[in-house]
C-alpha cells in the first residue's frame, strides 16, 4: 500500500503562485508514476501534469504548459507542483495519485490517490 498526503492549497489572486506538495510513504518503492490532477464540482478529474518516480520523465496539460512545474525531492519521497501565473480558471481540488506501472494522462492506472487540496484564485 501507498499513502499520498497533499498539502499547500489556499486561496491566491490572479498572478500569484502556489506550491502543492504530495508526501509518499508505506511502499514507495513500487511506484512507477506520480500525477497530479483537478476537479471542478460536478465534472471529470482531469490530468495536469505527471513524473517519473525514478526521473527525469515529466508530463503536463496544455493548459499548465509553461506555468507550472512537478518535480520530486528524492530524500523526502515528496512530489512537488509548482504553480505561477494561475489564472481563475485554475481553481479546483487538486489531488496526486500514483501509478505502480506507468506516467499516464488519465485516471485509470493510478491506483492510490490522497485526499485532495483546495486551489482557489480569485480575480
Amino acid at each position: 500500500q501507498v499513502q499520498l498526503v497533499e498539502s499547500g492549497g489556499g486561496l491566491v489572486q490572479a498572478g500569484g503562485s502556489l506550491r502543492l506538495s504530495c508526501a509518499a510513504s508505506g511502499r514507495t518503492f513500487n511506484i512507477y508514476g506520480v500525477g497530479w490532477f483537478r476537479q471542478l464540482p460536478g465534472k471529470e478529474r482531469e490530468f495536469v501534469a505527471g513524473i517519473r518516480w525514478s526521473g527525469p520523465y515529466t508530463n503536463y496539460a496544455a493548459s499548465v504548459k509553461g506555468r507550472f512545474t512537478i518535480s520530486k525531492e528524492d530524500a523526502k519521497d515528496t512530489v512537488y507542483l509548482e504553480m505561477t501565473s494561475l489564472e481563475p480558471e485554475d481553481t479546483a481540488v487538486y489531488y496526486c495519485a500514483a501509478s505502480t506501472n506507468m506516467v499516464a494522462t488519465s485516471i485509470r492506472p493510478y491506483d492510490y490517490w490522497g485526499q485532495g487540496t483546495q486551489v482557489t484564485v480569485s480575480s
